[in-house]
C-alpha cells in the first residue's frame, strides 16, 4: 500500500491573517497547516458556498419581510393622512363660540367615520394616493388629447 506523500508549499500571509490562523490552530489544537488545508479544501470544494448562500438568503428574506412591513406602514400612514386632509379641507367650517360642545361631538363622530372609511379602504386595497395619480394622468391625457 503506497502512502500519499504531502507536498510542501511556501505561502505568504499578511501578519494579521497569520495571527488569526495561529489563534484558530491553537483553539482547535491542530497545526497551522491543518487550518490552511481545511480552508483551501472548503474553498475549492464549494462547501462554504452553500452555507454562505443559505445565510445570505435567510438574511435577504428577513430584510424583505421588514421592507414589506415598512411599506405597509407607510401605505397606512399615507392613506390616513390623505383621507384626513381631504376630509378636513371639505368639512372645515368656522364654529361659533356658543357651539363648541356640539362641534366637539360632531368632531368625534367624524373621526369615528374617518376610521371606518380608512379601515374599509385599506382592506379592499383602494389607495387615495393611487387614485390621485390616475386622476392627474387622466387629466393630462384629456388635455393633450392622448
Amino acid at each position: 500500500m503506497a502512502m500519499t506523500r504531502r507536498q510542501r508549499m511556501n505561502v505568504y500571509f499578511e501578519p494579521g491573517l497569520l495571527k488569526q490562523v495561529e489563534a484558530l490552530a491553537a483553539r482547535r489544537k491542530v497545526s497551522k497547516s491543518a487550518v490552511i488545508e481545511a480552508a483551501v479544501l472548503s474553498l475549492v470544494s464549494g462547501e462554504d458556498d452553500g452555507r454562505r448562500d443559505a445565510a445570505l438568503s435567510k438574511r435577504l428574506d428577513r430584510l424583505g419581510r421588514r421592507i414589506d412591513d415598512v411599506d405597509e406602514a407607510v401605505a397606512v400612514l399615507g392613506e390616513a393622512f390623505a383621507l384626513y386632509a381631504r376630509s378636513w379641507m371639505t368639512h372645515q367650517l368656522p364654529i361659533p363660540a356658543n357651539e363648541n360642545e356640539v362641534a366637539r361631538d360632531r368632531g368625534a363622530e367624524m373621526y369615528a367615520r374617518f376610521n371606518e372609511v380608512l379601515v374599509r379602504r385599506l382592506s379592499n386595497g383602494r389607495r387615495f394616493l393611487n387614485e390621485r395619480v390616475r386622476d392627474v394622468v387622466g387629466q393630462k391625457d384629456a388635455n393633450t388629447g392622448g
